[in-house]
């Protein structure tokens, strides 16, 4: 299982780039910002605590993180009731923390932007080639698209970082991969989410 992952999170980035420069030139004009502006050092603050503390991180994400690994009983160490709920809703909520934290100090360094911009375009298949492309792709001061190579280090740092506090029985190196490749899915399903629920909401409730 953590081999599939492991390729997964290798492959991934060549599924969303393309393997030639014409092709990834064509994401960066797909994911254009129509008027965009870089952003400052307030919002970039405003980024980190939304994302870390705001309403779709601790009232939807963590909880259901925390659910599914109580339901599987993983870590062990946290025992499948309510007390290992919170061990591992807490222990997702300080990983989330130290990798926004990462992206958002590191990007400062070039002008990276965080933020995810919903698609100018229409259609659910663009709209959705859009998410997975914002996934590995970010602004930059002067509006160009390129790796967001500080969000990989965001990843990368935090699920290897944590590793000095988490149970023994999910320190290891390997550990940390998955958690690596669960986090870039994480990523995209939160562009998801900002993406079509305005549209999703709509619909149902008609606002």
């Amino acid at each position: 299982m953590k081999v599939v992952l492991v390729m997964l999170l290798l492959c991934l980035p060549m599924f969303a780039q393309g393997s030639d420069p014409a092709h990834l030139a064509s994401t960066k004009t797909d994911n254009e910002v129509p008027n965009y502006a870089p952003i400052t050092p307030a919002q970039r603050l405003h980024w980190f605590a939304f994302s870390t503390a705001g309403p779709v991180s601790l009232l939807l994400a963590g909880p259901v993180s925390a659910a599914w690994g109580t339901m599987l009983d993983r870590p062990k160490e946290y025992g499948p009731h309510w007390g290992g709920f919170a061990d591992r809703y807490g222990m997702r909520l300080t990983g989330v923390s130290t990798g926004n934290a990462i992206e958002a100090g590191v990007g400062a360094l070039w002008g990276e932007d965080p933020r995810y911009f919903r698609s100018p375009k229409r259609g659910f298949g663009t709209r959705t080639r859009y998410v997975v492309t914002s996934t590995f792709l970010a602004p930059h001061r002067d509006g160009s698209w390129h790796p967001a190579y500080a969000r990989y280090i965001g990843n990368v740092g935090n699920n290897f970082l944590s590793n000095t506090w988490r149970v023994p029985s999910e320190r290891s190196p390997g550990d940390a991969v998955v958690r690596c490749t669960f986090g870039v899915l994480a990523d995209m399903a939160s562009n998801a989410f900002i993406e079509f629920w305005p549209d999703v909401k709509k619909r149902v409730f008609g606002r």
